[in-house]
């Protein structure tokens, strides 16, 4: 069996966007021409916004929220500098930002 191509691309792998119509891949997250979100296609693993807000204000001062979000880099960080209490202020106030963010928001940001 063989596929038909539309603009190099196999025919069983595009879908139409639900922003503009066009013709997208089935896996693209959002339209690359009018940059619309799919809701079909969705991450494999959500994060808890429940859970982030825990971590940022009990292990907050560790960087624990921010490897649980995928940010290792800025956990890092918050490691190298724990002894200063600089990052377990800044985990507090995102904990705020966190609870007060809306659900479709933290996880178009987080996953």
């Amino acid at each position: 069996m063989t596929d038909f191509a539309v603009n190099g691309i196999a025919a069983t792998s595009q879908k139409y966007c639900s922003g503009c119509g066009g013709l997208i891949h089935k896996a693209a997250p959002a339209c690359p021409k009018c940059g619309a979100p799919q809701a079909d296609v969705r991450s494999k693993e959500r994060k808890s916004r429940g859970v982030a807000i825990i971590l940022a204000l009990l292990l907050g001062g560790l960087g624990i929220h921010k490897f649980y979000l995928g940010r290792a880099g800025w956990g890092f960080l918050y490691l190298i500098f724990f002894w200063t209490f600089v990052p377990a202020i800044i985990a507090f106030v995102e904990a705020i930002i966190y609870a007060i963010m809306s659900e479709d928001a933290f996880h178009s940001k987080y996953g």
